[in-house]
Order: structure tokens, then sequence, then C-alpha cells
């Protein structure tokens, strides 16, 4: 079960990469209302989306990392601290976007939570409880 959840951390911080840096004009349009688009700010939106990508990109290292050598951490405490510290990683994508949709439910807030920001807003919660998960059971193991 850690492989898969390495692996599928992995996976998804391949795509925060990608849509942060490959695709990140594209993202900023879906955050971003057309008519904001002409302003300085909307290329900026662009250009911060590239210190995401590099966290992602961090991560995504981190766990090949660790799928290639999980011999080498044979303490369960090991284990958990690293799972742990993922989990929040994951976890702070989806805290920081609690507010916004809370504010959407008012017809407020800077982007919509849906479409794919409602899928990112579901999978980082889901990674975050996968990993704590893994982490809870080396805890107790």
């Amino acid at each position: 079960m850690l492989e898969t959840v390495l692996i599928l951390n992995a996976l998804w911080f391949l795509g925060g990469y990608h849509t942060f840096h490959i695709r990140g004009r594209i993202f900023a349009k879906k955050v971003v209302p057309k008519e904001h688009r002409n302003t300085p700010v909307f290329e900026t939106l662009i250009m911060s989306g590239k210190f995401v990508a590099g966290f992602n990109l961090a991560f995504l290292v981190l766990n090949i990392l660790l799928l290639l050598n999980t011999s080498l951490f044979d303490k369960d405490l090991q284990w958990v601290i690293l799972l742990f510290t993922i989990a929040v990683a994951h976890a702070t994508q989806f805290a920081f976007n609690v507010p916004v949709a809370l504010q959407n439910r008012r017809g407020e807030g800077v982007w919509e939570v849906k479409g794919l920001m409602l899928f990112i807003f579901i999978t980082d919660f889901t990674m975050m409880v996968l990993n704590l998960v893994m982490a809870g059971m080396y805890l107790i193991n």
C-alpha cells in the first residue's frame, strides 16, 4: 500500500508541475475572468504559478526517490514523518481553498471552486487523507 500512495503522490505532484509550469497560462485562464486577463496581474499570476510548480516538482522528486529507496527507511517513525509532511503539503492546497469555497457560497471569492479547481480541491483532500492514514498505520505499527 505504501508504494501505491507514493505513486499516487508522484502522479499528483507531476500533474501540479505540469499544470502550473507547462500549462500555466491555460490554468490562469481558468481562474481569471476574461475581463481581467489584459492586466499585469494576469501575467504575474502566470509567473507566480512557476513557484507553485517548483514545489510540486520537489515533492514529485521526493516521492520518486522514496519509491526507489523504500528500504533505506527501515524505521516506522521515519515513514510517519515523511508521510505526515507530504500530507501537510496536500493539506495546504486544500485548506487554502476552503475560505474561497465558503466565499463562493455568498457569491464572492477571488476564483470559483468548480471544475478544475474543485477537482484539485477534492484530490488534495483525498491525498492528504491517504497520506495521514498511511502515517497512522506506521505510527500504530
